[in-house]
């Protein structure tokens, strides 16, 4: 046997400290440059940026009642569901009590809502929330009877039930009332059981479509290049800016699974319009990177006038003929024009932080500043989207 060498890194002589110094400075700088050079464009995985198309969740929606109240249900008298509901539950038992009256008022009639994900088994468990319906005080302590959650077809793919969980409270006393949270909405985990299946075959498929999360021709071309270049084959096409089609290649036949992974694991750069939203609501404000306004001169100012009543109170001297006392007025007035504020001159092609430091250096604050950025775009100079909320 011959014994294998590994080959021995190339290690330069230095004839001085000076060489060696500079050849670590160097490598460092090269070093940094790669560095740069791969953080210069953020990439993401596909697998954040979209989904495939049939793998989502489905809603459920359910009515049932809670029962186990320490009198903090529905009024029976005020909320006729909710009595027709516990006759009618008490009925499905054999117990009639058409002729009795229910003065209960430890039941309360509930809304139940659940996610069903994808690929979900019979038998397998999903989280549920429960929320009052009808003029319940608080559900602490409540128990949810057996309840069907059924789908946008009508049809019923989970039953619930079990311990209602509150992050709230309420307490009251004769002259107070404490309530903390939201009493009248929990959550029960692990409190429904799958019953039915919906049906998505995947090794039957002979393709696979991609979908954005957020639309874009540019972004789509990219997902589509990136599988191509994986494959090594032309199998992915955009077909619109929100779907990439994917032809299953034969040595994925069968798997299609492993095919979607991959596909999920590929990085690429996603492009995403200039754009600044704006919610006149809060005041909130939201520029994007790629934002960028031409050469425009900006000014702000509000006329305020402030006036300020000081009366003062005139007396006569003492032991004067026919004076009276009388109400002297004083007004004070302050005009503030902002003659102090000058014209501001934003340059073209400025970036996001330029823009910033510019509106600030203006003293705006975030109400101005949407008037401002408005004007900016109807006078043009603004190359992005406004979206209001």
């Amino acid at each position: 046997m011959t014994a294998t060498t590994r080959p021995v890194p190339y290690m330069p002589t230095f004839t001085s400290l000076v060489d060696r110094i500079w050849f670590i400075a160097i490598h460092v700088l090269m070093l940094a440059l790669l560095m740069t050079a791969g953080t210069a464009h953020a990439t993401s995985r596909v697998k954040d940026v979209a989904g495939f198309e049939g793998v989502r969740d489905n809603m459920l929606v359910g009515y049932g009642l809670v029962v186990g109240l320490n009198n903090t249900g529905d009024d029976l008298k005020k909320i006729g569901a909710t009595k027709e509901s516990l006759l009618g539950m008490l009925e499905r038992m054999g117990i009639n009590t058409r002729d009795d009256v229910l003065q209960t008022t430890n039941v309360a009639a509930v809304v139940v809502t659940a996610v069903l994900p994808a690929f979900s088994r019979n038998g397998a468990r999903i989280d549920i929330n429960v929320s009052s319906l009808g003029n319940a005080l608080s559900l602490q302590g409540g128990s949810l009877a057996v309840t069907p959650l059924m789908g946008a077809n009508g049809e019923v793919y989970a039953v619930a039930q079990g311990q209602v969980q509150i992050g709230g409270f309420t307490a009251q006393g004769a002259g107070a009332t404490v309530t903390r949270g939201v009493p009248t909405a929990g959550r029960i985990p692990n409190g429904a059981i799958v019953e039915r299946e919906i049906d998505y075959e995947l090794p039957q498929k002979t393709s696979v479509k991609v979908a954005l999360r957020n639309p874009d021709f540019t972004t789509a071309r990219r997902i589509a290049d990136a599988v191509d270049s994986f494959l090594g084959t032309m199998a992915a096409v955009a077909t619109d800016p929100g779907t990439v089609l994917v032809q299953i290649p034969q040595g994925y036949k069968g798997t299609v699974v492993d095919l979607m992974t991959d596909i999920e694991q590929l990085r690429v750069e996603p492009d995403e319009m200039a754009r600044v939203v704006i919610d006149e609501t809060t005041g909130v404000i939201v520029i994007g990177d790629d934002v960028r306004i031409s050469t425009v001169a900006i000014a702000q100012g509000t006329l305020t006038i402030k006036v300020t009543e000081t009366p003062q109170v005139s007396q006569p001297s003492p032991f004067s003929e026919g004076g009276t006392t009388t109400v002297v007025p004083r007004t004070d007035i302050q005009v503030d024009d902002q003659s102090g504020k000058k014209l501001a001159v934003v340059s073209s092609g400025v970036s996001l932080q330029e823009l910033v430091n510019g509106l600030n250096a203006l003293g705006i604050g975030p109400r101005d500043m949407i008037s401002i950025l408005q004007a900016i775009k109807a006078a043009g100079a603004l190359q992005a989207e406004i979206q209001v909320m």
